[in-house]
Formats: structure tokens, C-alpha cells, sequence
């Protein structure tokens, strides 16, 4: 089965209003940013981001953002985006702000088709004991915050449940892929 298409804008157009989108990239490099071109053109909105963060203020992911066409993220990293920041404090966005290496393990675990695991990343922190501000009201206070995480003990260590991610659809840079994969 030959999976290649002719431009980024067939292999965007299945992916629908209310999607999931896993977003490849880390800080500027490796952006699938003809990709996100595509699906800014294409109008899919209400889309929920997983990805290291959600570019800067006109590229990568900010683009798609600046739209409006992002309703939720779960990322490690959103310090470098002035939009975001407004719309995350407004309340039009709702952020689930996951530990780096804990985002990569519930990607890799979804795909590995492993519902959830252990990680000592987080434990004794609100990551784990829920209170992070997920979605704010528009007059700043907390509309949505993160629930509590199982904490179990193995060998004397704790370690935070944490469920893996399996997104609708990735988008990833490639210089080049395999026909067949």
C-alpha cells in the first residue's frame, strides 16, 4: 500500500472539526509548518493540540491558534507564545501542562497500545495532586483544573498513573518517508 499523497493539503484533509492532532517539532525545529498551512486553509477547528508547545506568536502551531482553531493543548512548554498566554488566562483555551519526558511516554505508550504507567515525574507536585488551572473563567479564576492522579508506592518509591495518548492524527516534518510504512 503506496500512503503518499500529492500535496500537504490531501494528507490534511481528512482530519475533521473536534480532532486530535499529535504535532512534531521542538522549540522552531522540525515544525510541520506546511502541514499546519494546510490545515489553517482547510478551516478543521476545535481541535486539540498534543504537542512540545504551540509555536510563537506567527508560526507553527501559532498560526493555527491565532485563528482561533485550537480549543484545547496538552503540552510541556508555552512560554514563548503572547496569544496563547492571552487566550489560556481569557479562558478560550484549555491547557493540560504535562512533564517533557511524561508527554513522550504517553505518546509512546498509546502507540504501543499501553492504557496507562507509572512515572516518578510529578509525584509531589500538583501534577499529581491536581490544582493546575486547566481552562480560566474570563475574570482569571480557575473554570477548570486538573484532577487528582493515582499515587502508588513500589520498592519504597512513589510514582503518579499517568494514561497515555492516542491522537486522531500526528503531523510530522520528514525530509523524506517510506512509501509503504
Amino acid at each position: 500500500m503506496n500512503k503518499v499523497v500529492a500535496s500537504a493539503a490531501e494528507a490534511v484533509a481528512d482530519i475533521g472539526d473536534g480532532s486530535s492532532l499529535a504535532v512534531g517539532g521542538f522549540g522552531m525545529s522540525g515544525v510541520p509548518t506546511a502541514l499546519i498551512a494546510a490545515l489553517l486553509e482547510q478551516g478543521a477547528t476545535d481541535l486539540e493540540t498534543i504537542s512540545n508547545n504551540l509555536g510563537v506568536d506567527g508560526f507553527g502551531l501559532g498560526t493555527l491558534l491565532a485563528a482561533g482553531r485550537i480549543r484545547r493543548t496538552i503540552g510541556s512548554y508555552v512560554g514563548n507564545n503572547k496569544e496563547f498566554a492571552r487566550q489560556y488566562l481569557a479562558g478560550e483555551i484549555e491547557l493540560e501542562l504535562t512533564p517533557q519526558g511524561t508527554l513522550a511516554e504517553r505518546l509512546r505508550a498509546g502507540g504501543a497500545g499501553i492504557a496507562a504507567f507509572y512515572t516518578p515525574a510529578g509525584v509531589g507536585t500538583l501534577v499529581a495532586e491536581g490544582g493546575l488551572p486547566w481552562r480560566h473563567h474570563p475574570d482569571g479564576s480557575v473554570a477548570v483544573a486538573s484532577p487528582a492522579k493515582e499515587v502508588r508506592e513500589f520498592d519504597g518509591v512513589s510514582y503518579v498513573l499517568e494514561r497515555a495518548l492516542v491522537p486522531d492524527f500526528g503531523l510530522v516534518h520528514a525530509w523524506k518517508g517510506d512509501r509503504h510504512g
